[in-house]
């Protein structure tokens, strides 16, 4: 019997990875949280479809062993901030009983794909590539580097991160549901099909932000518009490392569409008002969601400590 363990299962990912595998037969879904079945969120999970929920702390590496016990693949995500937590815990990965680590990126500053140039912007003259796009193949490397057959789900920005920052106004651009949904596909299939490979994930159509502002007034009922970003204070606001990113959304570099989705699935993926209007596996629609509170707040750099992680 498959038995995945689950990191980041409270995720806007992580808890359709935790909807989707749980209603298989043969498998094992594994939750891994701080306090285990304390958590206030354990029997939410339950409800979804996991079926074990253990103690589990990514600052924490006396956890990870018994955690890891018995499992067979591993689904990862986590936030920027843990990086480095993260980078130590693929180091103490057994390959002998893990077969399969599928790792949800990013895509941008890879560099066993693509050759991505680390310290070139791609519109900042005399910048680097964003830290947060650099940490997201980091992180990538590091599943890469523990010995592990490796599935690296690559996202480009994700749609419900489009008020985390306002939300009384538009500022941004996605598709967390189809992010989950190639990710259990790569679990369930394994790694024979899908170890050393990466996946890019995208949405079926490029959208302005205007065009954005006309999909919600048209889900919502009332007119939204759009208003134009001033970086100058979205810097002051959220920092140097979450501003360098939105010069990548601004320019227009995460607007292709990729056909990996339809590959794994065979089916196009989720347009915007699909995802506004429609239910995922774990029983909320993407304008719910949007609405969730997010990580980011005014005045609050979560950033702000990237530089200090170290890669090796």
């Amino acid at each position: 019997m498959s038995r995945f363990f689950i990191l980041g299962g409270t995720g806007r990912v992580g808890k359709e990875v935790v909807a989707r595998l749980g209603k298989l037969k043969g498998v094992t879904v594994r939750v891994g949280l701080r306090g285990g079945e304390t958590h206030p969120k354990s029997k939410w999970l339950r409800s979804l479809g996991a079926h074990e929920v253990v103690p589990f702390d990514l600052t924490d590496e006396t956890t990870w062993a018994l955690a890891l016990n018995g499992v067979t693949a591993v689904y990862s995500a986590s936030l920027d901030p843990l990086l480095q937590h993260y980078i130590n815990f693929c180091k103490t990965l057994d390959s002998t009983h893990i077969k399969h680590l599928v790792r949800i990126s990013g895509f941008g500053a890879e560099t066993n794909t693509a050759l991505n140039d680390p310290n070139t912007h791609v519109s900042i003259d005399g910048a680097a590539t964003p830290l947060i796009l650099q940490h997201n193949w980091w992180a990538e490397e590091a599943s890469i580097k523990a010995n592990i057959p490796t599935t690296g789900i690559r996202a480009n920005f994700f749609m419900n991160h489009l008020l985390k920052n306002e939300q009384e106004r538009i500022k941004d651009e996605g598709f967390t549901n189809d992010v989950a949904e190639a990710a259990a596909v790569c679990l369930i299939e394994g790694p024979e099909k899908h170890g050393n490979k990466c996946y890019d994930i995208t949405g079926p159509q490029t959208h302005s932000m205007y065009d954005v502002a006309a999909v919600l007034s048209k889900v919502m009922k009332k007119t939204i518009t759009y208003e134009p970003q001033d970086m100058v204070q979205f810097k002051k606001d959220f920092g140097t490392n979450r501003a360098e990113v939105f010069v990548y959304l601004t320019n227009g570099f995460f607007t292709r569409c990729s056909p990996d989705f339809y590959n794994l699935t065979g089916r196009r993926p989720t347009t915007y008002e699909e995802y506004l209007t429609t239910k995922g596996q774990a029983g909320e629609t993407g304008l719910e969601e949007l609405f969730q509170a997010g990580i980011f707040k005014k005045g609050e750099d979560k950033f702000a400590n990237l530089a200090d992680v170290k890669r090796d």
